[in-house]
C-alpha cells in the first residue's frame, strides 16, 4: 500500500466482508487451501437448500456441523475491531457482511450499521410458521439427541436463519445493500472470493456510479480488474492500517493521504 490516494477525502465507506475476515478468529473459510469445501466437498450438500429440505440425513449432518462450529467460541480479531474503531472515528461506515458469525457486532460495530446479507447463525427460523428463536435452544435439543429438530409450535422443519445455496437472498436486504454501495465513496471488499452472486456484484454497483473499489484478499477475485487497488497483504494487518488512515484523514484538519 504505497499509494493510498484513493482514500483522500473519503467520508462514506461501504465494507463488503467475507469469510477471510473471520479466519484470524479461528473460523475456517470455505474455498481456501484449508477451507470447509476444500477439505470436504461433500459437506456442501448440507448447505444446499434443496438437499436440506428434502433429506433428514442431510439436516442431521448440518446440525451436527454447527453444534461444534468454531464460531460459537470465536472472538473478534483486529480486522473486526478496526472497522468498529473507524465507525467511532466519525466516518460513515456501513458493513455489508457475507458472514453469519456476528463478530462485527461483537467487536462494537453498531448493529444497525451491519447488514447481514446471508443471515445469522445466532437465530433459528421455522420454515413453516416463520417463528424465530435463539439458536442455543435448538442446538441444546440436537446435543440431547434430536438429530432433526422440528418446530415446537407447528412441527415444521427448523433451519438456522442463514441463506443456504440455492436459496434466494431477501430482496429488501439486497436492495438496501445496493443503495449503500451506490452512495458510498469507497467500497472495500475484504476477505471475499467475490464468487457468490448477487452479493459480489455490489462491487460493480459501486464502480458503475463512479465510486472507488479496493479489494483486500489473499487470492485473485473476478472483480480485481475493477479495483483502483488490490491488496494481498494479510487482512489482520491491512485492514487496521486502512481504517487508521481513513480515520486520520477524515478528522478535522486531517491531512490527505498520498503516500
Amino acid at each position: 500500500m504505497n499509494d493510498m490516494s484513493w482514500a483522500d477525502a473519503v467520508t462514506r465507506v461501504a465494507v463488503l466482508t467475507g469469510a477471510g475476515v473471520s479466519t484470524d478468529s479461528g473460523i475456517p473459510d470455505y474455498r481456501g487451501p484449508s477451507g470447509v469445501w476444500t477439505r470436504d466437498p461433500a459437506l456442501a450438500d448440507a448447505f444446499t437448500h434443496r438437499s436440506f429440505m428434502a433429506d433428514p440425513a442431510v439436516r442431521a449432518r448440518f446440525w451436527q456441523t454447527y453444534l461444534g462450529h468454531a464460531a460459537w467460541q470465536a472472538e473478534p480479531n483486529p480486522a473486526h475491531h478496526a472497522l468498529a474503531e473507524l465507525e467511532r472515528s466519525g466516518v460513515a461506515v456501513r458493513v455489508l457482511t457475507q458472514n453469519v458469525d456476528g463478530l462485527h457486532q461483537k467487536a462494537g460495530s453498531s448493529p444497525r450499521k451491519v447488514l447481514e446479507l446471508h443471515g445469522t447463525m445466532h437465530e433459528v427460523v421455522c420454515t413453516g410458521c416463520g417463528t424465530r428463536t435463539p439458536s442455543e435452544r435448538t442446538l441444546a435439543r440436537v446435543a440431547a439427541g434430536d438429530g432433526d429438530p422440528r418446530c415446537l409450535d407447528c412441527g415444521a422443519i427448523l433451519k438456522l436463519a442463514v441463506v443456504l445455496f440455492g436459496q434466494h437472498l431477501d430482496a429488501a436486504t439486497i436492495g438496501h445493500a445496493e443503495r449503500i454501495a451506490a452512495h458510498s465513496q469507497l467500497m472495500l471488499a475484504v476477505g471475499s472470493s467475490l464468487q457468490v452472486e448477487p452479493v459480489a456484484s455490489l462491487c460493480a454497483v459501486a464502480v458503475n456510479v463512479g465510486n472507488r473499489l479496493v479489494v483486500v484478499n489473499r487470492d485473485p477475485t473476478p472483480y480485481d480488474d475493477l479495483a483502483v487497488e488490490v491488496i494481498r497483504e494479510p487482512i489482520g494487518t491491512a485492514l487496521p492500517r486502512i481504517c487508521a488512515a481513513l480515520a486520520a484523514q477524515a478528522a478535522p484538519g486531517g491531512a490527505t493521504i498520498s503516500r
